[in-house]
């Protein structure tokens, strides 16, 4: 039986295929036996729940959770002002635009015919301001500062997103804690990776697409981060690629739920004992979809490895170590240039 920590417990393809799965779904987990404040009486509940994560993360990289703890007059409260904002007229918007200098931000992708991602987006980081590297020269030690562009309009948004952002940031460590003992490791083993954190969350808005088999809302990707919690409207649009056949499955996605992903971060500590899996994003010819991921990242300084946990001499690191402060300075610059190559992944770092 799990030993209970008490404070753990307290605490692109442009076209798309012609059949998408619909009638299965992700894994579903209940989150309250770690809500639960009598959960020491009933310790066999949190073993299952630790079970339950351990084999979605194994088999599917993706699942769905519920009583999660985060109220839900916060998420309304933060999807009503994402919404107002992406409905204001554009030079309203663009007064916030993200470039090379102010790097968060909004953006809108040129809706034309040779696009193609469909959509609008906000960034915004969790802390402000972030601490990150000053350039991608790996020599180059100066740090400098990610800060937030917070918009006049709508009224409120800047404390509602922040409100919200504790909340997405509360839930991810909870859920990295209960994967670190499916993992064999104590509850906090990554937690000190976050103590400086870098991260951040996108609001999306993808509008009515008139030709939704010609472009996409989001191209195929795997999340390089450590954990996405991901909160979208009753308008479906994420398929995710199933492991076992490689068919693509449409997520029905439960009220009030949220979607978790492992990312790539995760997939190296743990020496591929968990994988991220690729997903992208479908669009709607009749209505507006909004979504908001919350990327969990880890602090500038962190060098990322497989854990020595999953490392031996029969089972030696399938990757070579990377700076996660340069690899995502590189990965923000590529936003505001044309790359000859393919920007900066994970797997650029696997060991063959």
């Amino acid at each position: 039986m799990v030993e209970i920590d008490p404070d753990f417990i307290q605490a692109p393809e442009h076209r798309r295929k012609p059949v998408i799965i619909e009638a299965e779904n992700i894994p579903v987990i209940d989150l309250s036996p770690i809500l639960d404040t009598n959960i020491e009486k009933d310790p066999l509940a949190f073993d299952e729940l630790v079970e339950k994560i351990g084999s979605a993360c194994k088999e599917w990289g993706f699942f769905q959770v519920i009583n999660h703890g985060v109220p839900l007059e916060v998420r309304e409260r933060f999807e009503s002002v994402g919404k107002k904002f992406f409905g204001q007229k554009m030079e309203e918007k663009k007064k916030v635009r993200r470039d090379l200098v102010n790097v968060l931000g909004y953006y809108e992708s040129e809706l034309t015919k040779n696009v193609r991602d469909w959509k609008e987006v906000f960034d915004v980081t969790f802390l402000e301001p972030t601490l990150v590297p000053a350039s991608t020269d790996p020599d180059d030690k100066e740090i400098t500062h990610w800060y937030n562009q917070w918009p006049e309009s709508p009224p409120g948004m800047r404390e509602a997103i922040q409100e919200y952002g504790q909340h997405m940031k509360k839930l991810s460590i909870k859920i990295m804690e209960l994967i670190a003992v499916s993992l064999g490791l104590p509850a906090k083993r990554f937690n000190d990776f976050f103590k400086d954190e870098t991260s951040w969350m996108r609001l999306n808005y993808y509008p009515p697409c008139p030709n939704p088999d010609m472009v996409l809302g989001c191209g195929r990707h795997k999340d390089t981060d450590a954990l996405t919690v991901l909160a979208e409207d009753e308008v479906s649009g994420l398929e995710v690629k199933r492991k076992t056949d490689g068919e693509w499955l449409l997520v029905k996605t439960l009220p009030n739920a949220y979607i978790i992903n492992v990312g790539d971060l995760v997939q190296v500590w743990s020496n591929d004992t968990y994988e991220s899996i690729e997903h992208r994003v479908m669009l709607n010819t009749e209505k507006a979809r909004f979504s908001c991921p919350f990327f969990l990242y880890p602090a500038h300084y962190t060098i990322v490895e497989p854990l020595k946990e999953f490392t031996s001499d029969e089972n030696p690191p399938k990757y070579k170590p990377y700076n996660w402060g340069k690899f995502i300075i590189t990965k923000k610059i590529s936003n505001f240039m044309k790359l000859d190559v393919e920007n900066i992944q994970t797997h650029q770092f696997k060991i063959v």
